[in-house]
């Protein structure tokens, strides 16, 4: 293994601890803790701050309006960049009025025109 291969898996965290709003709905949750809507994390952050703030779309379904949440970095642990084996934890944090569930594919929802 090359020296910048092995010091690329040196920066790698082992844990990246990750806080959504108390308010995401349950289908919300389902979705942040689905493999692939982690694997999406590990490909597109690099390197990792405590308190980064991700604002990232979650699948509402077919029909839906956007659903952005803010995710928000809480702890590392290891190196300070995502990589291809790092674990993604949740955790809750405080809710911020965020309006997700079936509402958002509706006309009250709150992306209405």
């Amino acid at each position: 293994m090359s020296v910048e291969k092995t010091n690329a898996a040196n920066d790698s965290a082992t844990t990246v601890v990750v806080s959504y709003p108390e308010d995401l709905s349950n289908w919300g949750r389902f979705q942040v803790g689905t493999r692939y809507f982690k694997a999406y994390l590990r490909k597109t952050k690099g390197q990792l701050h405590e308190g980064d703030t991700w604002n990232e779309f979650l699948d509402v379904g077919c029909c839906g309006n956007t659903l952005d949440v803010p995710l928000r970095v809480e702890r590392i642990e290891g190196g300070d960049r995502m990589g291809p084996e790092t674990d993604i934890e949740y955790e809750v944090r405080e809710a911020c009025g965020i309006k997700g569930g079936w509402q958002v594919q509706s006309a009250d929802g709150p992306n209405e025109v």
